[in-house]
């Protein structure tokens, strides 16, 4: 997985550092992203004794796609390391092995928040609520401290409200510059939150400081598309074209979205996420 956060290692996935938490905890259906069905808190068949995928350099082919563009942001090693203080499943008692399973989800519910908060610190147009959102990002990163049995409890779905208001606000401050920079024909950024566009005609679109949070991108065209400084949280861009099109300075996109995604060499990316191997 390329390196997305750079100078903020805890937030990447370190799979060494992890006793293989996403190929057990969490369950996927034979689809067109895994080849099989599996169970939450059953391990993957093709995890290997040593916590490592066994096909690791053919899971395209193998027909786990899913498995390719999965990122923890570093809660595995989080969870493994801190959590449960090195404590391997396998050699686990049951009911530890199962809060372990339980505990995970949680943990990377908040680290993906912790990677949202400290992007939002690094936008300059987000200024005005640079105080509030250090004090949101310290309490976030104390969360990801409690113990096994406080995480198992924790209403993560409330936590997760609180911050969007924040990410909400950062996300119209970014706009508004972009807006004021002559976005669009109107010079007002569009409003595609949650729409469905799936597999739609997006060639050459002016999307320039819209805001596409949770739209569903699904297989869309968006060669050659203009979506700089456009909020992406949450779209899903599962083999969306990207092919020459321009998301530089698009914000709150992270690396899974991206390797869902197609894309050419000419597809502009910020400049914190890496470009998939398998556009090649």
């Amino acid at each position: 997985m390329p390196d997305q956060t750079a100078g903020l290692p805890e937030l990447r996935g370190d799979c060494g550092s992890c006793f293989g938490l996403c190929c057990v905890a969490l369950p996927f259906a034979a689809s067109a992203d895994f080849a099989l069905d599996k169970p939450a808190g059953r391990a993957c068949p093709n995890l290997a004794a040593d916590h490592r995928c066994g096909i690791h350099a053919r899971l395209r082919d193998e027909g786990f796609t899913g498995c390719t563009v999965y990122d923890c942001f570093g809660a595995g090693q989080k969870v493994s390391r801190h959590t449960f203080g090195g404590q391997d499943w396998r050699t686990a008692p049951k009911e530890r092995a199962r809060l372990m399973f339980d505990v995970f989800p949680v943990v990377r519910q908040l680290h993906e928040l912790l990677w949202y908060l400290t992007e939002a610190l690094s936008l300059p147009a987000a200024r005005p609520v640079h105080a509030d959102l250090r004090r949101a990002l310290g309490a976030t990163e104390r969360l990801t401290l409690l113990s096994a049995e406080e995480l198992a409890v924790l209403d993560v779905a409330a936590h997760r409200q609180e911050v969007n208001v924040l990410l909400l606000r950062t996300s119209e401050l970014v706009r508004a510059g972009a807006a004021g920079r002559g976005t669009g024909k109107s010079g007002k950024a569009k409003d595609r939150r949650g729409a469905d566009l799936m597999g739609a005609r997006l060639r050459g679109a002016d999307l320039r400081g819209a805001t596409l949070r949770g739209a569903y991108l699904i297989a869309a065209d968006l060669t050659g598309a203009d979506l700089r400084d456009a909020d992406l949280i949450g779209a899903d861009l599962r083999d969306a074209d990207l092919s020459d099109a321009d998301l530089t300075g698009a914000f709150f996109l992270t690396q899974p979205q991206v390797n869902a995604a197609r894309g050419n060499a000419g597809t502009k990316l910020p400049a914190a996420l890496g470009r998939p191997t398998h556009w090649e």
